[in-house]
């Protein structure tokens, strides 16, 4: 076969899948047609011969190979028919019950010495039964056709050896049992691929949907982070910013200076995220990103924005921190800044802040400690966003987050990341 034929061959599969398709469908929806059209066929390729010509005649055969059949009235004939082909309209929904009616006429008829060609209905049961019956029956099925068989060869031992109509009869027998058991597995087959597929579909929707909700709390921290943050030192610096604006005008403007470049600082980061949030629905974007995701290189302005609204920091850094991974630098900035917001947010104006990041072997500590009063970011065993967003992000780092009163007063976070490579969780 050439390649031309092979492709030629595409649409005439996928016609007849189409074809298989649409039967399938039509059986679903009305069964009683195919078991009608079945009983139907059999009765006209192999009851009419019977009715027509008187049933089997072997006058014209040779001497050697004539058997002596009973002829049958057409009553009788009819009678046998039906009993041997009507069993076939519930060969599907009980094939047990249509086989042991067949196979009882099938006896009934060759003990009378009586030979019809509807006897095929017994190989079309047997096939029914190994298709849609129930296995454990399959065995006393094939003793009740092995012994209908035997009963067979024996009546035509007058013209056939015994062992010779017994291999042909118990081959057919073999082929119908054969075919039925084929069906009934490929059909098992088809069916578990099916669930499978389904099960997979499903197990991608909910991956899907698990991916969605995990962007989603991953945006949200990010959001509370930015949207926190810069709204507090924007609301410290328009407090301070009115009360300079009567004694001191320059400093109230320079709060108004440092409240434009903290909103814009955070409209370009609030940018930044709805465009990854874009991204991700419509595909790549082609242009640059608006803004890099800070890192620690940038402490040092948070620090500046901290002090401009009115408080001390005093930050060191202790250890390679430069040469940390771009996932490892967010996470300290996020760390810092929440740290920073809550101390802006409940410690007095001349709170001092000591910020220190550190980074020895393959730990790296981040210590915030004010000497304000307690920053606690809620009542008494109720924890904030900002110190769960702390722990959540510490955690894909195989970290953790502590915080509560300092020693000597006011608040403190300490957190500690783990840098060996493999140690965090995914991210």
């Amino acid at each position: 076969m050439t390649t031309d034929d092979l492709s030629g061959m595409g649409p005439l599969v996928a016609r007849l899948s189409r074809g298989g398709q649409r039967l399938r469908h039509a059986d679903r929806t009305h069964p009683w047609v195919l078991d009608t059209s079945v009983v139907v066929l059999v009765f006209l390729m192999f009851c009419l011969p019977d009715l027509i010509h008187g049933g089997v005649d072997d006058g014209d055969s040779p001497h050697r190979f004539r058997v002596a059949f009973t002829h049958l009235p057409v009553a009788g004939m009819l009678v046998l028919q039906a009993g041997l082909v009507l069993p076939l309209l519930w060969r599907r929904r009980t094939p047990e019950v249509a086989f042991g009616v067949i196979a009882a006429v099938f006896v009934l008829q060759w003990s009378l010495g009586a030979a019809l060609r509807a006897d095929v209905a017994l190989f079309v049961a047997l096939y029914s039964l190994a298709l849609h019956g129930r296995l454990r029956k399959l065995p006393w099925a094939c003793a009740v056709m092995a012994g209908a068989m035997v009963l067979v060869a024996v009546r035509a031992s007058s013209a056939v050896s015994v062992w010779d109509a017994l291999f042909f009869l118990l081959s057919t027998a073999t082929a119908a049992l054969a075919l039925g058991l084929m069906v009934r597995i490929r059909r098992a087959q088809l069916d578990g691929l099916r669930d499978r597929a389904a099960r997979l579909e499903i197990e991608r929707d909910q991956r899907s949907r698990l991916a969605t909700a995990t962007e989603r709390t991953r945006v949200a921290r990010e959001m509370h982070d930015i949207v926190g943050h810069n709204l507090s030192v924007i609301i410290t610096l328009a407090d301070a910013g009115a009360y300079a604006a009567d004694i001191r005008p320059e400093r109230g403007k320079e709060a108004l200076q440092l409240i434009g470049d903290t909103g814009r600082q955070a409209l370009g980061e609030l940018r930044r995220v709805l465009g990854v949030l874009r991204e991700a629905a419509d595909g790549p974007r082609s242009g640059p990103e608006l803004s890099p995701q800070p890192g620690t290189a940038d402490v040092e302005a948070l620090c500046a924005k901290v002090r401009a609204a009115g408080l001390e920091v005093f930050y060191r850094t202790s250890g390679g921190i430069d040469a940390l991974d771009s996932g490892v630098q967010l996470t300290v900035y996020r760390i810092v800044q929440e740290a920073l917001t809550n101390t802006l947010k409940h410690a007095a104006p001349d709170t001092r802040v000591h910020l220190a990041i550190l980074v020895e072997d393959s730990r790296l500590t981040i210590r915030v400690q004010d000497t304000g009063p307690d920053a606690s970011p809620g009542p008494p065993n109720e924890e904030g966003h900002g110190l769960v967003g702390m722990r959540e992000r510490a955690a894909l780092y195989g970290g953790t987050v502590s915080a509560g009163p300092a020693a000597g007063g006011g608040w403190s976070v300490e957190a500690v990341l783990d840098l060996t490579p493999g140690s965090g969780g995914e991210r």
